[in-house]
């Protein structure tokens, strides 16, 4: 029994840990680019250009997780999810790391955002991994009426990580003059990464492999093509899990990444103002995960609070005009909602994506659900919002919200075959 606890409690920290850093450092990039890579690594013009382009950086990382998920899922079903996850961390941290020593445009020209863009990749392949395994490492760790809240855990290192890489950028704001953040401020998060990294290695060298991992390699040999079985024997599960995922990374996407550069940018804010009000309305993510995880464990089920979470979405989208538009309160207000409604549409993932696949494809079925979403959701979300926002306001990006919050809600009810 104390065996247990001690392989319960550090599956959690692992799950929670190693995700947390990895978020860290996928959503350094992100504030940055919000906030200064445009003017960095581009030519100098229009800043609403800019701030394309930056958007643009941020799109490579969700085309290359899928290849990322690929990659690690066959590893991950074939040898197992502790090596997987440690690989995956390496490579997310030392992608990260070397942006902090890459030239600018004034400095490099056009060789300057195309290696951002090569180290974005390795970012987006390196996360690919991450969440798959570290989900696995919670679910098929947790005890029997558990596995939701288990399986919150890595879920929960998205708000951490997204409250410690935004707190050092408002702390940097309040430390450094704008220059000097522009000039060299920028690079302190992702050198701090390197780090991080090392406590999460540390964390993941102690962990033993899942006993469901361990089960279904005596049961039979792993898949020779994990991807190949997923596809040929699991493809309803594969569609219906990933496009049930669109709407929490479109959600995210827009409350943080988007809505942080319009509210600095556009909008005329400060940045500590808006980075302050993101950082307090993230605990309202925090509660909503939890709460999602808990409610789908004693109450319903992971399907079903996560329709919940979508329905919350779409109608939270209407809303976005006049609450952005009715000052700091208003913002607060909006991202409060709008960030713990996402909480319901991402907290109970970790259990629901997982238990659409069977043990011996699970890493890379999971892997794929979740990292082709964030391509459909997330990977353009930004882009396709500044686009839309500077043509025709914010009322259609709210419409954009809407329709990704009905999209996974519909995938979701024909999602019930799979329960």
């Amino acid at each position: 029994m104390l065996a247990d606890r001690i392989r319960h409690r550090r599956a959690l920290w692992a799950s929670f840990v190693g995700t947390g850093i990895e978020f860290y450092d996928f959503y350094i990039y992100a504030t940055a680019a919000s906030l200064v890579f445009g003017q960095i690594f581009f030519p100098p013009g229009d800043p609403g250009l800019a701030q394309l382009a930056a958007f643009a950086t941020l799109a490579v990382a969700f085309f290359a997780r899928p290849v990322g998920a690929a990659v690690f899922g066959h590893y991950g079903d074939r040898i197992g999810r502790k090596a997987t996850l440690v690989a995956s961390l390496l490579t997310m941290g030392l992608s990260t790391t070397l942006v902090a020593f890459l030239p600018t445009y004034a400095m490099a020209g056009w060789i300057a955002p195309l290696m951002l863009c090569a180290l974005r990749f390795g970012q987006g392949f390196g996360l690919g991994g991450e969440w798959g395994g570290a989900a696995l490492l919670a679910v098929e760790n947790a005890p029997p009426g558990w596995r939701a809240r288990f399986g919150c855990a890595p879920q929960m290192g998205a708000p951490a990580g997204f409250f410690v890489a935004n707190g050092l950028f408002l702390l940097m704001g309040l430390w450094l003059t704008p220059a000097e953040f522009a000039a060299w401020g920028w690079r302190i998060p992702f050198l701090l990464s390197a780090g991080l990294v090392a406590v999460g290695l540390w964390i993941r060298l102690k962990l033993e492999e899942t006993p469901e991992f361990s089960a279904a390699l005596k049961e039979a040999p792993p898949p020779k093509v994990p991807l190949g079985e997923v596809v040929q024997n699991h493809g309803g599960a594969l569609v219906a899990g990933t496009i049930g995922a669109v709407c929490c990374f479109a959600t995210y996407y827009v409350a943080t990444a988007f809505l942080l550069g319009w509210g600095t940018k556009s909008l005329g804010y400060a940045m500590q103002d808006f980075l302050g009000v993101q950082l307090v309305a993230i605990f309202c993510m925090a509660a909503g995960i939890y709460l999602a995880a808990w409610l789908a464990d004693v109450r319903w089920d992971p399907r079903r609070v996560l329709a919940g979470g979508c329905a919350m979405v779409a109608v939270l989208g209407l809303t976005i005009a006049p609450l952005m538009g009715a000052g700091l309160p208003g913002i607060f207000l909006f991202l409060s909602l709008l960030l713990f409604a996402m909480g319901f549409a991402y907290g109970p993932l970790g259990a629901w994506l997982p238990g659409l696949f069977p043990p011996r494809v699970r890493y890379t079925g999971a892997s794929m659900t979740f990292n082709i979403a964030g391509v459909i959701g997330g990977g353009l979300t930004p882009v396709i919002a500044q686009a839309l926002a500077l043509r025709f306001g914010l009322m259609p990006v709210g419409l954009y919200l809407s329709a990704a919050g009905i999209l996974s809600l519909l995938a979701l009810i024909w999602a019930r075959r799979h329960d």
